[in-house]
C-alpha cells in the first residue's frame, strides 16, 4: 500500500487534495450532501491505490531482435512479446524501452486489457548511422489504473546486443601476392607422415574446428589443444589498421579514423571472398580471437567485421609489432594507415621484409585536418619503403583508389622499383 501510494499520479494527488478539501468546507458550512461528494472523491484514489497495490500479476517478456548484427545505416527490427502470467488482472501497462540515442528515440507503448493469459505483440524498429555494440534495454514498465491516478514503475532487467559494423563497398579484382596452396584450394590438409606424438599442436581459438582438436595433448596440458595441420604454402593475408590518436584527424563520423575503418572492412571482405585467410591486427598487437582460422567466406568475415565494428583510437605512441615475432613468415600484408612519423619508418620496413607483398592504403589526414593542398599522406613516405601504396582522400571513393592500387601492382610487375628490384615476380592474379 506504502507503495502504491507512492505512485500517485498528479491526478491522483488532485483528487485526494479536493476530497480533502470538499469534507473540510462541508464541515465548516454545515453541508451534508458536500461531505459525501468529498469523501467519494477522497475514496477514490485510496480505493484504486489499494487494489493495485494488491494485484498480483506476473509479466514476461521475450526479446527477438532481426538481424543482431547490420552495417551501418541499415534497420534492425525489436519484436517484443509480453505476457501475464498471473492471474490478477490489471489496469493499463505504460512501456518505455531504453535505447541508445545514437538508435534512435525511446520507443513508448501503451497496453491495455491486461487481464489472466494475456499475451501481447510490439515492436519497433532502430537504425544507427554510427558502427559499434549498442545495448538495448533494459524495458521499464508503468502499471497504471483506469483512471490514471496511480502509476507503478517496474522494470525488466534483460538487454539484447545490436552490431553495428562499418559501411562495406565492393572492390574490384586486382593483383594481389602473397604465398599460396601448392594445390590452390587454400583448404587444410593433414600430414601425410608421422604418428600421432609428431603433431604440433597449439592453443584452441575460437572459431577452430572441433575435429582438429588433440585429446592426449589437451588432456596433459589441462586446456584444448589443436593440431597445426595447414600447409606453409596456405593463402594467408594480414590486415593492419593504424588506430591510435596521433595518426588521425577529426572528430566523429566524419573523422580520417571512421574513413580508414570502412576501408579497412571492405578490404576484409574482399580478401575473405577471394580466398584468404584474413587476420585482424591493429596498433595495439593481434587479438587471438582475430587470428587465422580455417574457415569458409562467411564465417571468416564475421568476426572481422565485429572487431572493425568496435574499434576505438588509442593512446599509443607507437605500433606494438608483437606479433611480427612469429616464425612463419609470408603472405600479403595490406595496411590502412594515416600520419606516419620518423620512428615510425622502421617498424613499416619491418613489415615490408616480413611479407610476400605489402601494400597500402594511405589516408590523407591533412585533407580531414582543414589543409586546402592535397600532400597524398603518407603514399609516398609507404612506397619509398618498397610498398605499393595508395592515398586516400576525404572524396575519394575506395573503389577508384583500389583500383589505383592495382595499376601501382602492375606497374611494379613490369618495371619493379628502387625498393623491390626484382619485381616480385612470383605473384598472381586471383580470380
Amino acid at each position: 500500500m506504502r507503495e502504491a501510494l507512492s505512485g500517485l499520479t498528479v491526478r491522483g494527488r488532485a483528487f485526494l487534495a479536493a476530497g480533502v478539501t470538499a469534507i473540510v468546507c462541508a464541515v465548516l458550512l454545515g453541508q451534508d450532501a458536500l461531505t459525501r461528494v468529498g469523501v467519494l472523491v477522497l475514496a477514490l484514489p485510496l480505493v484504486t491505490a489499494y487494489v493495485l497495490g494488491r494485484s498480483r500479476y506476473r509479466l514476461a517478456l521475450v526479446r527477438t531482435l532481426a538481424p543482431q548484427i547490420v552495417s551501418a545505416g541499415q534497420p534492425a527490427r525489436l519484436n517484443l512479446t509480453l505476457t501475464n502470467e498471473g492471474k490478477t488482472p490489471s489496469g493499463a501497462l505504460l512501456l518505455e524501452d531504453h535505447v541508445p540515442y545514437v538508435l534512435g528515440t525511446r520507443p513508448r507503448f501503451v497496453l491495455d486489457g491486461i487481464g489472466q493469459g494475456w499475451r501481447r505483440h510490439a515492436s519497433y524498429q532502430v537504425r544507427s548511422d554510427v558502427r559499434g555494440k549498442f545495448e538495448i534495454g533494459p524495458m521499464s514498465v508503468r502499471v497504471s489504473d483506469p483512471f490514471g491516478l496511480v502509476e507503478l514503475g517496474r522494470a525488466f532487467h534483460t538487454t539484447v546486443s545490436l552490431t553495428v559494423t562499418p559501411r562495406t563497398v565492393p572492390l574490384s579484382q586486382i593483383p594481389l601476392g602473397g604465398a599460396w596452396t601448392g594445390s590452390g584450394d587454400n583448404r587444410p590438409r593433414a600430414f601425410a607422415t608421422g604418428s600421432a606424438e609428431d603433431v604440433t599442436v597449439r592453443e584452441y581459438r575460437r572459431g577452430d574446428e572441433l575435429r582438429r582438436v588433440h585429446w592426449r595433448s589437451s588432456a596433459r596440458m589441462g586446456e584444448l589443444m589443436v593440431r597445426r595441420e595447414e600447409q606453409p604454402w596456405q593463402s594467408r593475408a594480414t590486415l593492419f589498421l593504424d588506430n591510435r590518436v596521433r595518426a588521425h584527424r577529426g572528430q566523429g563520423i566524419a573523422s580520417s579514423l571512421e574513413a580508414a575503418v570502412s576501408a579497412a572492412a571492405s578490404i576484409a571482405v574482399h580478401l575473405s571472398q577471394r580466398g584468404f585467410m584474413v587476420r585482424f591486427v591493429t596498433a595495439a598487437g593481434e587479438d587471438p580471437n582475430n587470428a587465422w582460422h580455417y574457415r569458409d567466406a562467411d564465417l571468416n568475415t564475421a568476426p572481422l567485421l565485429e572487431a572493425l565494428a568496435v574499434v576505438q583510437a588509442i593512446q599509443m605512441p607507437r605500433i606494438d609489432t608483437s606479433w611480427l615475432a612469429e616464425a612463419s613468415q609470408g603472405g600479403l600484408i595490406v595496411a590502412v594507415v594515416g600520419g606516419i612519423e620518423d620512428h615510425d619508418l622502421a617498424v613499416f620496413r619491418r613489415m615490408h621484409h616480413h611479407a610476400a607483398a605489402s601494400m597500402a592504403v594511405a589516408v590523407d589526414v591533412d585533407a580531414w585536418g582543414g589543409a586546402t593542398r592535397r600532400t597524398g599522406g603518407a603514399s609516398t613516405t609507404l612506397a619509398q619503403q618498397g610498398w605499393r601504396a595508395v592515398g586516400l582522400g576525404p572524396r575519394d571513393r575506395l573503389e577508384t583508389v583500389w583500383q589505383e592500387l592495382g595499376r601501382t601492382s602492375r606497374s611494379r610487375r613490369a618495371g619493379g622499383s628502387a625498393g623491390d628490384p626484382a619485381g616480385r615476380s612470383g605473384e598472381v592474379v586471383v580470380g
